[in-house]
């Protein structure tokens, strides 16, 4: 549960939701709806191939289950490319804030701490486990803390008062850029729920990977739903939305709002610690499922390989290697390179997402006709609900071709996709290497 919220509350829910307010106003609230009910469909089809066949292993493995092979290796390296991608840009979100404290030039704070990070991971599955447990009880505390500020100064239990109804329908109203705002908005939103799907490949390591896979996949939507959806109900009903600006923090400016002293180190504080998180969730991510994929053939076999610790060591220092590089590109390579590389990563996750609703879809279909008592977890109103699923990321996907500050994503997203679906078309196959099991994380944490 803390290695997904790890990976999902971050610099975008504390920063990047400025972007999304400013363009759909008070009305984000419903769009943040919309976007957790999708995510919860789709972790519930999720759920459902986990439990029927827990022998896949992790998120893209499923992908692989249901749609073969071809698909399993384009889904494993996009969703590999997705987080060694974030390390990088989490990587820069963090040394903008350690630049406050700290002068030095951004690219060796961000080195500073890919390398921190690599060390944790390099550790122990033990390591990784206890310093993800922390950091992600901290983000939770830290919101959980917000709403109940932000919850009692609206209320006018701190003596302050405000009018909330006021702040939500005034400046233009609700929904000040009409209805369509409302559904352009769920493109932006969903990528900031994005990361869900983490638990899959950390319940792996655990003693019942399937049981952990239905059980969590739910709750932890629903949760962390709440959690941003309460969150910014409380933002825009005590800031104007047009107070907001795209790049600044919508929850300091609350916090302003409420009078709490010292707001811009607490705030710079959060984002460090939610950065921090983020980093550490994503080596854990991308070194699993690059060993996923060396294990079937799918990436070079000396990949394959635990060290003492139990560790997969070489797939953790090439995704370190590869975010070093991707930072070195924020520094050297043109703009127009590292747009591309940064605009591609959201796109990838819905197009992994359809994937996997496809792949539920045939697998279900296979079940019911061999083995229909495997089904002990089952999407809600199938087939119907997962139809919707499918047409939902379609309908997102085509609304950013007319969308024009998402039409870049798409189009980068888009040829990324292209390009390693013709190398997975071409490729000769790799000969799968003999694997070593990676401890579970409760043996690891037991001794």
């Amino acid at each position: 549960m803390m290695i997904s919220i790890g990976g999902i509350i971050g610099s975008g829910l504390f920063v990047g939701s400025s972007a999304a307010i400013a363009a759909v106003g008070p009305a984000i609230i419903v769009s943040y709806v919309l976007a957790g009910v999708l995510v919860l469909f789709v972790m519930r089809m999720l759920a459902e191939m986990a439990a029927a066949s827990p022998e896949a292993g992790s998120f893209t493995e499923y992908i692989r289950l249901g749609l073969g092979d071809r698909a399993g290796c384009v889904a494993g390296w996009l969703y590999w490319y997705f987080w060694v991608l974030a390390l990088a840009l989490e990587a820069l979100s963090g040394a903008a804030i350690l630049r406050l404290w700290i002068d030095l030039p951004a690219w060796q704070i961000g080195f500073a701490l890919l390398f921190l990070l690599t060390a944790v991971n390099l550790f122990s599955a033990r390591a990784f486990g206890e310093a993800e447990f922390w950091l992600s009880t901290v983000k939770v505390l830290a919101l959980v803390v917000f709403i109940l500020l932000g919850g009692a100064y609206l209320t006018g239990l701190t003596g302050a008062g405000a009018a909330p109804l006021d702040v939500l329908s005034g400046h233009g109203g609700f929904a000040p850029f009409g209805i369509s705002a409302i559904f352009a908005g769920i493109t932006t939103v969903v990528f900031a729920l994005v990361g869900a799907e983490i638990v899959t490949v950390a319940a792996v390591e655990s003693r019942e990977p399937a049981r952990a896979i239905a059980r969590l996949t739910t709750t932890l939507v629903v949760r962390l739903s709440l959690f941003f959806i309460l969150s910014m109900l409380i933002v825009v009903a005590i800031v104007p939305w047009t107070e907001i600006r795209p790049g600044t923090s919508p929850f300091g400016l609350a916090l302003v709002r409420i009078g709490i002293p010292g707001v811009a180190q607490i705030m710079n504080a959060i984002v460090l610690v939610a950065v921090l998180s983020c980093l550490n969730a994503g080596f854990y991510v991308s070194s699993r499922v690059l060993f996923a994929l060396a294990a079937k053939g799918d990436a070079p076999g000396w990949m394959v390989r635990v060290d003492g610790r139990g560790v997969p060591s070489r797939a953790v220092l090439v995704g370190s290697t590869v975010a070093c590089g991707a930072l070195v590109g924020s520094i050297g390579f043109p703009e127009a390179v590292f747009s591309f590389l940064v605009n591609a990563s959201g796109v990838v996750m819905l197009i992994i997402y359809l994937m996997l609703g496809l792949a539920q879809i045939r697998h279900r279909r296979a079940i019911e006709r061999g083995a229909p008592d495997r089904l002990t977890f089952r999407v809600w109103l199938f087939p119907w609900s997962s139809y919707a699923v499918l047409a939902a990321i379609v309908a997102i996907l085509l609304s950013m071709a007319f969308q024009p500050d998402l039409r870049p994503q798409l189009w980068s997203g888009l040829a990324l996709t292209a390009f390693i679906v013709l190398v997975a078309a071409v490729r000769r196959p790799v000969r799968p290497a003999p694997t070593t099991p990676v401890p579970h994380l409760s043996q690891e944490i037991a001794r």
